[in-house]
C-alpha cells in the first residue's frame, strides 16, 4: 500500500537527516578537530567559511549551489564527466546542499568540546607513548562524547527545518524530493490549513523536545 504524501515527505525528510548527520560526523570531525587544535593563520579563514551558512541567506547559498553543480557550473561538469549526472532535483543533491548548509552546527559544537579538552589529557597520553592517532580515539573521543550527542541533535534538527536551500536545490518533487518543509508551504498554498496544522505542530513539538534535551544537558554552558 503507498503511502500518503504528507508520510513519504515525513520518512524522505527523515531519511535525509539521517545521512546528513552521519556525513557531517565524518566530515565535520576532523576539521572541528583541526580548527580547536591548528594555530595555523588560515584557521580563522576555514572558521568563516565553516560559519558562513549561519548568517548567508538560505536563497543566496542554494543559487551559488544550483550554479557550481547544474549543466554549465564546474562541479555538474565534474559530475556529468564521472557518469553521476546533474544533482541538482535529486535526492542526493538535496543531501550536498544539506551537508553545507548544516555544516556549522555540527563542527562548532564538536570544535568547542575539543578546545574543552585542554592539553593535558593529551600530553598525558604523550608521556604513555601514545600516538597522535591513539590519543585522538582513546582520549579526545571519549571525553567529547557529549559535543558529539550535541552536533548530532543540531545536525538532525536543523535539516529537518530547512526550506529555502531545499527549494532551491530540490525543487518539489513528490515522493523524491518533497520534503517536511515543502509539504506544509503545500498545503498552505492550497489552503489547506487543516493538514498545514497537522504537519507545523508536529514539527514545533519535534523543535522543542530538541532543545529540551540539549538544555537538559547543559548545552548552554558549555564553553
Amino acid at each position: 500500500m503507498p503511502l500518503s504524501p504528507d508520510l513519504t515527505a515525513i520518512v524522505l525528510t527523515a531519511k535525509l537527516a539521517g545521512l546528513t548527520t552521519a556525513l557531517l560526523l565524518l566530515i565535520g570531525t576532523p576539521i572541528a578537530w583541526w580548527l580547536a587544535r591548528s594555530r595555523s593563520r588560515l584557521k580563522n579563514v576555514v572558521g568563516a567559511i565553516v560559519t558562513l551558512p549561519l548568517v548567508l541567506p538560505p536563497a543566496v547559498l542554494g543559487f551559488y549551489l544550483l550554479v557550481l553543480l547544474g549543466p554549465e557550473g564546474p562541479l555538474g561538469k565534474l559530475t556529468q564527466a564521472l557518469g553521476l549526472g546533474l544533482l541538482p532535483f535529486t535526492f542526493t543533491g538535496l543531501v550536498v546542499a544539506s551537508v553545507i548548509y548544516s555544516m556549522p552546527f555540527v563542527v562548532q559544537p564538536l570544535q568547542q568540546a575539543f578546545v574543552a579538552i585542554g592539553e593535558q589529557p593529551l600530553e598525558a597520553a604523550a608521556t604513555l607513548r601514545a600516538s597522535p592517532w591513539d590519543a585522538f580515539f582513546t582520549v579526545a573521543l571519549p571525553l567529547s562524547r557529549a559535543g558529539f550527542v550535541t552536533a548530532s541533535v543540531l545536525g538532525f534538527a536543523h535539516t529537518v527545518g530547512e526550506f529555502g536551500v531545499v527549494l532551491m536545490i530540490g525543487g518539489n518533487i513528490p515522493g523524491k524530493t518533497q520534503v517536511l518543509s515543502m509539504a506544509i508551504y503545500n498545503h498552505v498554498e492550497a489552503l489547506e490549513y487543516a493538514n498545514a496544522h497537522w504537519l507545523a505542530a508536529g514539527m514545533l513539538c519535534f523543535s522543542f523536545l530538541v532543545l529540551l534535551v540539549l538544555y537538559s544537558r547543559g548545552w548552554n554552558r558549555q564553553p
